[in-house]
């Protein structure tokens, strides 16, 4: 099956599909070129376990971006001890860090949206192209419930900035069913979400969240954006 071919009609396939059940169709058709990119959210958490109870052929990375919270490396050791399957651990380079540290300054991504933009990319976005070379299925935690900007996405598109097919197999769940499933199936999860820490990122850039707010509110919430990072722009 070639890439960006028939999508429509294995999309009406997958609407069908359990999250588990979509994963194992789409290993099967692409062999050894599906991969998930965790950052360790609950739904990402729910992503692995699904992958690690069924035994799928699905490869599962990460992105360390040098500004992580302690609790979300920690939970990198937690969830491989629990389903023993390790999960790969990418790095930005080293001389585009210091470049842009040296540009911006060791916080300046706090001086503008630009300079923002720039530490996302070196950080998380050139990393993530590098691990997503090669393959041909990019599985991803993304819910349509999570922001607006995500609210017209479908389970499985074409990410043309990546030319790879993409899967968002929990798209239409709720929160409130993320975490009925987690404590389900005690999943094991980042301590800081049960201290309003929502969506987490890295840390000089995520806050907790008060009661209302909406779930993005605590990431890059000095400033006036889409709130996203450019893992997920079309």
């Amino acid at each position: 099956m070639s890439l960006k071919t028939n999508l429509h009609s294995l999309g009406e396939k997958l609407d069908s599909l359990s999250p588990s059940d979509g994963l194992a169709l789409l290993s099967d058709l692409f062999p050894g070129k599906v991969v998930f990119s965790t950052s360790l959210g609950q739904e990402d958490q729910v992503i692995t376990q699904l992958i690690a109870e069924n035994l799928l052929d699905v490869h599962i990375f990460s992105l360390d971006t040098g500004r992580l919270f302690p609790e979300t490396l920690d939970l990198i050791a937690r969830t491989e001890s629990k389903y023993k399957k390790r999960i790969e651990v990418l790095y930005p380079e080293r001389t585009s860090v210091e470049k842009l540290v040296g540009d911006i300054g060791i916080n300046g991504f706090y001086d503008s949206v630009e300079n923002r933009k720039s530490c996302c990319f070196v950080r998380k976005v050139e990393p993530l192209k590098r691990a997503l070379a090669g393959n041909s299925v990019w599985v991803t935690g993304l819910r349509a419930e999570q922001s607006p900007n995500r609210a017209d996405m479908k389970k499985i598109e074409w990410d043309e900035a990546n030319q790879i097919i993409k899967f968002n197999p929990l798209l239409d769940w709720t929160y409130d069913q993320m975490i009925a499933y987690i404590h389900e199936h005690r999943i094991p999860y980042n301590p800081l979400h049960d201290k309003g820490f929502i969506s987490i990122g890295c840390a000089p850039c995520t806050r907790a969240i008060t009661e209302g707010e909406d779930p993005r509110a605590g990431r890059w919430w000095w400033e006036e954006s889409k709130k996203e990072c450019g893992l997920h722009i079309k």
